[in-house]
Parts: structure tokens; C-alpha cells; sequence
């Protein structure tokens, strides 16, 4: 296959943060055609916002990074089109209104898909998942009027529906499968704080509970869902959050090589040449070392599109995003995790837990048993900075270490309330060692911020 020409345009299918991450950095160093195709909105907005139009704290506008000038401005073509099936022989997309355009080299940016799993029912009106803006739309239009939901599925986008629909005072049911919320990801106390204080919020969560069926109206729109228990709840809107896959199946059809998402090398390549995969739809045939093999969060989008548009404008980079890190928000506590912190610790690991006493305030630390190494921090309510434990964690520091000097992670406002010294007490009873917090670093206190 020959290789592109300066003329040929680099086309990236889908305009969420990989996609337009990666057309932004190619920008600034290559003069090169760029084309940037959606389906699902004319410009780039922020996905994680989403939740926020709903609650009426923003609206659609105030989601665009980008003020609809800049990519004209920049020279980057924004298409809104369909791509059904790609010619990877002869480098031309096919669009569903029967057009079709060439590229040179072509990155899939194609992104997630809400997971079903052929439950009777699951097509009525009224049951869906959010994941994109027609999802949130759709959301806003059957939500009109109503007074009781149901969502099923215990994670991320789970919750951030249950919240959503609470803000407008709909009753909501929540069916998680696992035995307190999120056990699947979280160690069995930080699911059983964050479980007290969904119910605490009014929210009726359902245990050990998963979903049978959708039971229809006479409009055919979602009248009551049936439980594994066989307990049928009434409801006129169903939420279907459990979990998210990447969106391959243009890429099958074009048969590009997929297993759950389009497999890629460490520098987004697959199989054919001048295809490249990232953000949620890529799939690492060899994560790099602490990551997981599909990455579907918004900050790994963003790294995927900055490592990405380097290999094309010529200096091929591999993707090396050192440790694991997420943040989320329950309602009102907000959490953060680092390293690898797994709901059920390994043979190999111990875990320090600090809970607070009014029970929304929490702090792990995992690390391994031998070497004292700090491998992962989970917290929940206290604020603390990520490039301290990213240093940590690439160091190979010790839990000792962190705990001695977390006065230099802590990122809640001036006057907040720290909990170094209690923190450092419950460490010394679990293991019999003595730490005595140092304060912040002067160096810390008065570095200067790095604006980019």
C-alpha cells in the first residue's frame, strides 16, 4: 500500500475527546489536511457534562470547549455524516447517503455504546442508556411529567442517572447485581459508604438484584420492570446502565481485526495499514504496564489523541500513560483513585482503611506485603493532588512515605479541615508503625502552577 501524500486528508471518524484531541495536536505541527466526521453532533462537547445539562446547571452551549468559529479558523473540515463501511484497499469511506471520500492515513475515534443484553421489553419507549447527546435528549423528551424511574446497573453512568433524575423529584428505583453498590470495582467498605449514602439521599437501592423484564403499556411505553426476585416495580422510564462496549462494528464489517474493541499495538495501529484506533473503542493487544486492555474514560481519550497525532506527524511515539488513575462524584462525595486498588486485595498486598466517623470520608492505601511498596489509594470526600501520587507510584515509594507526607497531597480549599493526624493514628494501630505527619512543603505552598 503506498504511502499518503501530503494532499491526502488524515480523516477521523468520531469528534469526542480522542478524535478531537488528536486533530487539534496534528494541527499544531503539520499543515495537513484534517477531517473530523460525526453523526452525532456538528461540534465537539464534553460527554462527562452531560449529566449537568439535564440537572439545568448548564446548557448545550456551555459544553463546547471550542467557540463553532475555531475549526474553521484551524483549518479542520467538520463533516456530519455516517460511515457504514470502510474500503481499507482503497482508502475510501463509504457514507450511509451513499457518498463517499478518501483518506490517507484514518483514525476510528468511534467511541462506546450503551450495553443490552436482549431483555424482553428493553425496546420500549421509555428504556435506554446515556451515553450520547440523542441519548440525552431522548432522556429529556420521556422524562417529561413523570413520577417514578427505575435504573438498572451499579456503576459510573448508573448512578450519575439515578442522580440526574432525583434532582427533578422522579422517584427512583435503583437494581444493582452485587451486594452493596459497585462491588465489582470497590473493596466491601467503600461500597457499603457509598450505598448508606444513596439511600440517605432518598434513593431505593435493590441489592443482589438484577433485571428480568420491561413490562409494556397499551402506548407501548414502559409500565413496570420485573426483578431476578420476581417483585414487579411500576415505572415510566427505565434507565439501562449496565456498563458500556466499544462501538466496533463499522470496523468488522471493514474487517478490521476486533475482539471487544479494535485491537491496536502501543502506538494505536491495527492490522491495516495507515488505521489507527484510539479512545474507547481501542483495545491494547498488550496493555501497557498497570493499565487495563480497554481505557474508556475521558483523560485517557485525551492521552490517546496527544500520543496518537505525534506518530502522525512523524515522530512515532508509543503510548506510556504510567499509573492508573479515575475520579468520580456520588452525589456529594467525590472520589479518586490511583494505582490499582481491587475490590478484593491479593494475596500478595495488605490495606491500611481509614474511615471517618460521620461515614462519608474515607482513605486506603494498598501497598505490597513484603516491600512496603505503596500500589494503590483509594479516597472518598477529601481532595488530594494526582501528581503526587503519580510521583509516589512511579517512584516506588513506600505507604510510610505516603502517609508521612500527606499534607503535600491534600487539595481541599485553605481553611478545610485535614485528617493527616488521624489518618496517621488508625495507621499506627492497624500495623504498629509510628508516622508522624510532616506539614506542607514550603516548595509545595509556594510553587508556581504550569499553565500549558
Amino acid at each position: 500500500m503506498n504511502e499518503p501524500s501530503a494532499s491526502q486528508p488524515l480523516v477521523i471518524i468520531g469528534n469526542g475527546i480522542a478524535g478531537i484531541t488528536c486533530a487539534r495536536h496534528v494541527r499544531k505541527r503539520s499543515p495537513r489536511p484534517v477531517v473530523v466526521i460525526s453523526a452525532e453532533t456538528d461540534h465537539f462537547f464534553s460527554r462527562t457534562a452531560l449529566m449537568y445539562i439535564y440537572m439545568g446547571h448548564m446548557k448545550y452551549e456551555h459544553t463546547k470547549p471550542y467557540e463553532d468559529w475555531f475549526w474553521v479558523k484551524n483549518n479542520i473540515t467538520l463533516v456530519r455524516k455516517y460511515v457504514v463501511r470502510i474500503d481499507t484497499e482503497k482508502r475510501e469511506l463509504h457514507f450511509d447517503d451513499e457518498t463517499r471520500m478518501m483518506y490517507g492515513d484514518l483514525v476510528l475515534a468511534t467511541g462506546s455504546k450503551s450495553n443490552f443484553f436482549g431483555w424482553p421489553g428493553q425496546d420500549l419507549k421509555g428504556v435506554q442508556g446515556l451515553y450520547s447527546y440523542p441519548d440525552l435528549q431522548r432522556m429529556e423528551a420521556d422524562t417529561q411529567g413523570i413520577s417514578r424511574a427505575v435504573v438498572v446497573g451499579g456503576g459510573l453512568i448508573g448512578v450519575e442517572m439515578v442522580e440526574m433524575l432525583h434532582s427533578r423529584g422522579i422517584h427512583v428505583t435503583f437494581l444493582v447485581r452485587e451486594s452493596e453498590f459497585w462491588r465489582n470495582v470497590l473493596p466491601a467498605e467503600e461500597a457499603a459508604l457509598i450505598s448508606r449514602h444513596l439511600r440517605e439521599h432518598g434513593i431505593d437501592l435493590r441489592l443482589n438484584t438484577e433485571l428480568k423484564e420491561l413490562l409494556p403499556d397499551a402506548q407501548g411505553r414502559v409500565r413496570a420492570v420485573v426483578t431476578s426476585q420476581g417483585e414487579e416495580i411500576a415505572c415510566q422510564f427505565a434507565g439501562i446502565t449496565v456498563g458500556v462496549s466499544p462501538n466496533t462494528e463499522m470496523a468488522r464489517q471493514s474487517g478490521i481485526a476486533c475482539e471487544r474493541g479494535i485491537l491496536v499495538n502501543e502506538f494505536f495501529e491495527t492490522e491495516v495499514p495507515h488505521v489507527y484506533a484510539i479512545g474507547d473503542c481501542a483495545q491494547y493487544r498488550t496493555p501497557p504496564p498497570g493499565r487495563r486492555a480497554i481505557e474508556p474514560l475521558w483523560y485517557t481519550g485525551r492521552f490517546h489523541g496527544e500520543t496518537l497525532a505525534l506518530t502522525l506527524t512523524g515522530k512515532r511515539t508509543a503510548y506510556q500513560p504510567g499509573p492508573w488513575f479515575n475520579s468520580a462524584k456520588f452525589f456529594d462525595i467525590e472520589y479518586q483513585t490511583y494505582g490499582d486498588v481491587k475490590a478484593n486485595a491479593a494475596e500478595n498486598e495488605k490495606a491500611f482503611y481509614w474511615e471517618h466517623a460521620g461515614g462519608k470520608m474515607s482513605f486506603r492505601a494498598v501497598f505490597d506485603a513484603a516491600s512496603q511498596k505503596l500500589i494503590g489509594i483509594n479516597v472518598f470526600g477529601i481532595r488530594l493532588r494526582h501528581e503526587m501520587f503519580d510521583q509516589w507510584l512511579r517512584e516506588g515509594r513506600t505507604v510510610s512515605h505516603a502517609i508521612e507526607h500527606l499534607a503535600d497531597a491534600n487539595f481541599d480549599p485553605e481553611f478545610y479541615r485535614t485528617f493527616e493526624h488521624e489518618i496517621a493514628r488508625a495507621f499506627h494501630t492497624q500495623t504498629g508503625i509510628t508516622i508522624t505527619p510532616r506539614p506542607k512543603s514550603l516548595l509545595r505552598i509556594f510553587k508556581r502552577p504550569q499553565y500549558s
